[in-house]
């Protein structure tokens, strides 16, 4: 435990390190329920070998946080644990009855009384941190600094050695979905953080083109459209 301990210190230390270097922040803030959403979406469709996480299931309950974006996070989590070959998720003991529920995401899966953080990484190389380390719903930050992504991977399995592994097994995963070719422009659109109309234009089609092929990457990930909060445009 001490030297899990250590490593999140480790983490949470080169984190703010990378943050005071002004030629290498640590990351790119993601604020609002519509960019936040596209991020989710990002990291999913990247996926490639490996996600590593510390969740907390039962962190939102109680908490006014939209439907569809929390069916959009879940959506976002299977897809990208259906891609990877290595899932180690890490969970707070409190959280079990949740997962025994049914609320199981494809994966080796571990307990631990608490997580200092929630956390995705993804392929050793990006990284997503709610900017209040509890909901990505409030903010998440993007983080792709090597040196700082590294020290969360080793946060993570420092925690995983000192965990427990769960007894039951989870259900074979469905057959995993590519994101389908003419998507990825959209994708990037979106991660850019582009007004509809704006992102339409350079990617040369109408908005209404646009506004469906959003539709298609939400669906692609097996939940609709978010909405922004507070019915704005996104900006």
């Amino acid at each position: 435990m001490a030297e899990s301990a250590g490593s999140v210190m480790l983490a949470r230390s080169a984190m703010n390190r990378a943050a005071a270097e002004g030629q290498r922040p640590a990351g790119r803030p993601v604020r609002g329920a519509r960019r936040i959403s596209a991020a989710l979406a990002g990291l999913a469709a990247s996926t490639r070998y490996e996600l590593l996480t510390f969740d907390d299931p039962v962190a939102s309950a109680g908490r006014a946080i939209p439907g569809p974006f929390l069916e959009l996070a879940g959506a976002c989590m299977r897809a990208a644990a259906e891609r990877a070959e290595e899932v180690r998720r890490i969970v707070p003991r409190h959280a079990l009855p949740r997962l025994e529920d049914g609320l199981r995401i494809p994966g080796r899966a571990r307990l631990t009384d608490a997580i200092p953080f929630k956390l995705i990484v993804v392929d050793r190389t990006v990284a997503a941190v709610p900017l209040d380390l509890e909901l990505l719903y409030n903010g998440l930050l993007l983080i792709r600094d090597p040196v700082v992504v590294q020290a969360l991977v080793r946060a993570h399995h420092a925690c995983w050695a000192a965990a427990e592994e769960l007894t039951y097994v989870p259900p074979p995963p469905p057959p995993p979905r590519d994101l389908p070719p003419q998507l990825r422009p959209v994708l990037d659109a979106l991660l850019s953080g582009l007004t509809d109309e704006t992102a339409a234009a350079r990617l040369g089609m109408s908005a209404r083109t646009y506004s469906r092929r959003v539709g298609e990457l939400m669906a692609a990930l097996g939940t609709t459209r978010p909405q922004p909060a507070g019915g704005g445009s996104g900006r």
